[in-house]
């Protein structure tokens, strides 16, 4: 199984940046983590804050991996590209979010990605990530 992590801007801050939002670990510290927990699984992340190098990732890894898990962070909620580029590859995405975005403010309440993706993980803090991968998961 050969999956990608796909993050979008300000996601490199993660562990700095808000961390009672957040938490304090870094997404390096945390997918060192995943890919020993997923030893069976070939993961591989990529991070930009650039909207365009996001929807470029998305396609290159169409027919490359097995599976997307995707947080596209505030280009969720206004990345018609994002969700159009979603729509015009085979791969599988699964959306994912650390925080719960129906807590946060009204227009984190709409995402361009979800009615593209084959789920939505939300709010289980990093661990969200942990439930995507298991998504992917055959056992």
């Amino acid at each position: 199984m050969k999956l990608i992590i796909i993050n979008g801007p300000n996601l490199n801050l993660l562990g700095t940046r808000e961390p009672d939002t957040y938490g304090d670990k870094s997404f390096e510290d945390y997918f060192s983590k995943l890919q020993f927990q997923f030893r069976d699984a070939e993961l591989s992340h990529f991070q930009s804050n650039i909207e365009g190098e996001l929807i470029d990732e998305i396609q290159k890894a169409d027919k490359e991996f097995d599976g997307i898990i995707l947080n596209a962070a505030a280009y969720t909620h206004t990345s018609i590209g994002i969700g159009d580029a979603i729509k015009a590859i085979s791969t599988p995405v699964v959306e994912v979010h650390i925080s719960n975005t129906f807590s946060r403010e009204k227009f984190r309440h709409k995402s361009f990605i979800s009615p593209q993706a084959k789920g939505v993980i939300i709010g289980f803090g990093l661990q969200s990530y942990d439930l995507a991968i298991a998504s992917f998961i055959k056992k």
